[in-house]
């Protein structure tokens, strides 16, 4: 009796003790989620502001500020034991790859049955670091260069050609063998109407000479377009050449490396073709929401590259799909955009001719992250594409052997979890 006696207390304290324990562990993995959440979303800040492209790193500090705000908004909204937990972000890293550290931490979790010893009080926290990745930077920093892999690539293959330069014209916009940028110029570059990203060619054969700011198109066996089904936007309907007009539209969800000669090479679009231009507008104003210019667009408030020193900030237009759901107002700063898009470069630049042996086969040695139709309105009927130059990303020839880092959706930023 006595011994069934004591077993009641000691399973009882038992019983309570576990309560505790659960509510610890359950703590910890919020706190541990929060803190994920928070570090990812402080780096894809860093990653769509400029900063990995921008070798000055004029960028650096403005672009942090704007990633702390996010990164504790998201940490907070993510509650640990029912409350909003304490926050502190930090950064490392270098430039092109930056690391953005998020410690999510409660001194405050109550206890249930573990007062009776004392403790009213218990400490719980988590900690995760991100990296916003850019190879392009890497090969001056000493570190091992990664390629990357996006998804959602444009069938668009710009020549290696910096178009914002016009003091050396032709000069290129990676270097072929480092990936290295050539020129922060081009970083914040608005094309001006006469060089508008638009077709270099109606019959792309190896002869066609390479030009600026005018893409060769991509083959659809190495661009393959999503399902039509898939694409839903005003505009985006009776198309005359679905499958490149999709694969605009929509997101090719190959990913697209950049990095060796084989897994980087594509193939150039020879079928002729003598309205390319105008079934790239009406693809790009259909993916823009931009039909009836009211699509979004780069905030202009902000002095941003190539002069100014503050990170790129988007709008909502007033036919985006999310404030046409009443989720969002128009006008409002919004972190990602239908509108910005990665393209292709290949190695092919004013001095280095097609590979007459391997045409049409190009290599690719880097990505151009555009924001199309940046002021929010219809492209003009020209199909002569109104852009503007968020982010580059140079991989160069010189890889062989390195897994890529696979991209996330339309930037060629990579941005993931380091740790825990």
């Amino acid at each position: 009796m006595l011994v069934a006696v004591v077993m009641l207390f000691v399973v009882g304290a038992m019983a309570a003790l576990s309560i505790d324990v659960v509510t610890l562990y359950t703590a910890r993995s919020e706190a541990q989620l929060a803190a994920d959440g928070a570090a990812l979303a402080g780096a894809r800040v860093l990653a769509n502001s400029g900063m990995t492209s921008d070798p000055t790193g004029g960028l650096t500090a403005s672009a942090q500020v704007l990633a702390t705000k996010v990164a504790t908004q998201v940490a907070q909204q993510n509650e640990v034991g029912g409350s909003a937990a304490g926050v502190t972000v930090n950064y490392g890293g270098s430039t092109t790859n930056p690391l953005v550290t998020v410690r999510v931490q409660r001194t405050d979790l109550p206890t249930f049955f573990a007062r009776i010893w004392g403790r009213q009080r218990l400490t719980v926290g988590a900690s995760a670091t991100a990296e916003a990745y850019n190879p392009s930077g890497t090969n001056i920093l000493g570190n091992p260069k990664i390629p990357v892999a996006p998804i959602c690539v444009k069938p668009w293959l710009l020549p290696n050609i910096d178009p914002s330069n016009t003091v050396t014209p032709g000069s290129p916009i990676f270097d072929a063998t480092s990936g290295a940028i050539r020129t922060t110029t081009l970083l914040g570059w608005v094309a001006p109407p006469g060089g508008r990203l638009r077709t270099d060619c109606t019959t792309c054969a190896a002869d066609s000479a390479p030009v600026a700011w005018r893409y060769y198109p991509g083959d659809p066996a190495d661009f393959p377009p999503p399902r039509a089904s898939s694409v839903v936007c005003p505009g985006c309907t009776g198309f005359t050449n679905p499958n490149y007009q999709l694969s605009i539209a929509g997101c090719v969800q190959m990913p697209i490396s950049c990095s060796s000669p084989i897994a980087s090479q594509v193939h150039i679009d020879q079928t002729p073709d003598g309205v390319r231009d105008t079934e790239t507008r009406q693809a790009v104003d259909g993916l823009t929401h931009s039909t009836a210019s009211e699509g979004d667009s780069v905030d202009t408030t902000a002095a941003t590259p190539p002069t100014g020193s503050a990170p790129f900030q988007f709008l909502a237009g007033a036919d985006n799909p999310v404030v046409l759901s009443g989720a969002l107002a128009a006008g409002t700063d919004i972190m990602v955009s239908d509108s910005l898009v990665t393209v292709p470069v290949i190695n092919v630049d004013s001095t280095t001719p097609f590979p007459l042996a391997s045409f049409p086969s190009v290599q690719i040695i880097g990505f151009v992250q555009l924001f199309l139709n940046p002021t929010g309105t219809a492209a003009p009927p020209t199909g002569y594409i109104h852009t503007q130059v968020i982010n580059m990303v140079g991989c160069g020839t010189g890889i062989a052997g390195q897994q890529p880092i696979l991209g996330n959706g339309a930037s060629p930023v990579a941005v993931r979890l380091i740790s825990p």
